[in-house]
């Protein structure tokens, strides 16, 4: 069972992609225009970085799994949200469509794994006591 190898959140590779991701979506959005700072640069900031607290919050709720599997599901719209704010960068040419692609192709490799983990919540849940 996989769940025994990873002890906390950060060991889960879909964490630390979803991290990396966030962290390169801030370095390119620093290049926004000042305009978009409270608008867009602030949207993708957030929902980037909503996917990794989520997964934390996910991860101390495998008792419930239902409770697991809803916060799994947050971290899911978090992830297809950041793809359309990508999607609106790319549009208003504040990040080059090649970049825009890459981006977007990660948060479909994490949405995927996303869904793998929901699928398998019963093997993550934690026993009842």
């Amino acid at each position: 069972m996989a769940s025994r190898l990873v002890q906390k959140h950060t060991d889960l590779w879909v964490y630390q992609l979803a991290f990396d991701s966030a962290m390169e979506i801030y370095q390119l959005s620093k290049r926004f225009p000042v305009e978009e700072r409270y608008s867009l640069t602030d949207q993708i900031r957030r929902s980037s970085r909503s996917v990794c607290a989520n997964l934390a919050e996910a991860w101390r709720k495998r008792r419930y799994e239902a409770a697991f599997i809803a916060k799994l599901t947050e971290c899911e719209a978090e992830a297809a949200e950041t793809q359309t704010w990508i999607d609106f960068a790319v549009k208003c040419h504040y990040l080059p469509e090649d970049i825009g692609i890459i981006h977007r192709q990660k948060y479909d490799q994490i949405l995927g794994m996303l869904v793998n983990l929901i699928k398998n919540a019963s093997d993550w849940s934690l026993p009842k006591n």
